[in-house]
C-alpha cells in the first residue's frame, strides 16, 4: 500500500493533469467568455499563442457565442494573446488598424527557409467591396462601432483577395473587429480559401492607462484546401506579425515565436 503522502500527490498530479488537458480540449476561451485561454502573459512578455486542428477539438466545433461565427468547425485555428503598451490612447490603436497600407512588407519569421521573410506584399484599403479599387488608409474615425469596411491584400503564399473587416465594439476601453476574405485566394492557381474560409477576430481591451490586453483568433474552414493545413509553426509566427503590428512593436524582433 502507498503511503498517504505519495498517494495524496499522485492523485493531485492525475486531477492536476485532467485539468490541464480539459481547458486544453475546450478549444478558445476569448475575453467574453468567463476564464481567457489561453491567458494573457506579464506585459512586454513575448504573446501566449495556441494551435488547434481538427484532430485536437474535432471536425464540428462550435465557435463562442461572441465571435458570432455562424458555422461550427474547422481545418486549422491560432490563437495569440498578450499584453503592450501604448500611450497613444484608443485613436492610436484605431489608426493602426486602419493603416492598411503600412501592412505592406510586414515580415514573419519563416521556418522553411529560416529566415524573416515578406508575409505582406500589398495591402490598401478599398473604396468598394467588389472591385477593390485604392482609396486612402481608414481614419481613426471610420474605425466605429458597426462600420463595414473592405481592403485588398496580397499574401505572400495565398495570394491576393479582398477582405471584408467588421468593427464591432468601439469605445475608448475596447475595441473588437472580424476579418474574413470575400474573394478566392489561389496558390499557384490552385484555390486555397473560398469566401469566407479565412476568418479572425481581434478584442483589444485598455488594461490601464498604457497596458492594452491584446486576443485574436485566427481559423481557416474546414473546407479549406488541405495544402492549407499543418504548419503550425508558421501559422503561428503569421498570427505573431500582427500582434506586433498593432503593439507597434519590429515585426523581425528576436526571437521569432515559433522556429
Amino acid at each position: 500500500m502507498w503511503p498517504k503522502t505519495l498517494s495524496f500527490a499522485l492523485i493531485a498530479v492525475i486531477v492536476s493533469s485532467g485539468l490541464m488537458l480539459s481547458v486544453s480540449d475546450i478549444g478558445p476561451q476569448p475575453p467574453c467568455e468567463s476564464d481567457v485561454y489561453p491567458a494573457y502573459p506579464d506585459v512586454d512578455k513575448p504573446p501566449a499563442t495556441k494551435f488547434w486542428n481538427q484532430s485536437s477539438l474535432g471536425r464540428d466545433w462550435r465557435p463562442p457565442a461572441c465571435t458570432g461565427w455562424r458555422t461550427n468547425g474547422f481545418e486549422t485555428m491560432v490563437v495569440t494573446a498578450g499584453r503592450f503598451r501604448s500611450s497613444s490612447g484608443s485613436d492610436g490603436i484605431r489608426r493602426r488598424i486602419g493603416a492598411i497600407s503600412e501592412l505592406k512588407g510586414l515580415l514573419y519569421w519563416s521556418t522553411s527557409h529560416q529566415a524573416w521573410q515578406t508575409l505582406i506584399v500589398d495591402a490598401y484599403a478599398a473604396s468598394e467591396p467588389t472591385k477593390g479599387q485604392h482609396r486612402t488608409d481608414f481614419s481613426p474615425e471610420e474605425i466605429s462601432e458597426g462600420k463595414i469596411l473592405y481592403y485588398q491584400q496580397t499574401d505572400n503564399l495565398s495570394g491576393k483577395a479582398l477582405y471584408r473587416m467588421h468593427i464591432i465594439t468601439a469605445t475608448p476601453d475596447q475595441l473588437v473587429f472580424d476579418t474574413e476574405n470575400v474573394s478566392t485566394m489561389r496558390y499557384l492557381l490552385v484555390p486555397l480559401f473560398h469566401p469566407g474560409d479565412l476568418q479572425s477576430i481581434y478584442f483589444l481591451e485598455r488594461e490601464s492607462k498604457d497596458v492594452w490586453r491584446y486576443y485574436s483568433i485566427v481559423r481557416t474552414g474546414r473546407n479549406a484546401n488541405r495544402l492549407a493545413a499543418g504548419h503550425e509553426a508558421s501559422s503561428i509566427n503569421r498570427a505573431v506579425a500582427y500582434f506586433r503590428f498593432i503593439a507597434g512593436i519590429p515585426a523581425n524582433m528576436e526571437p521569432p515565436a515559433a522556429r
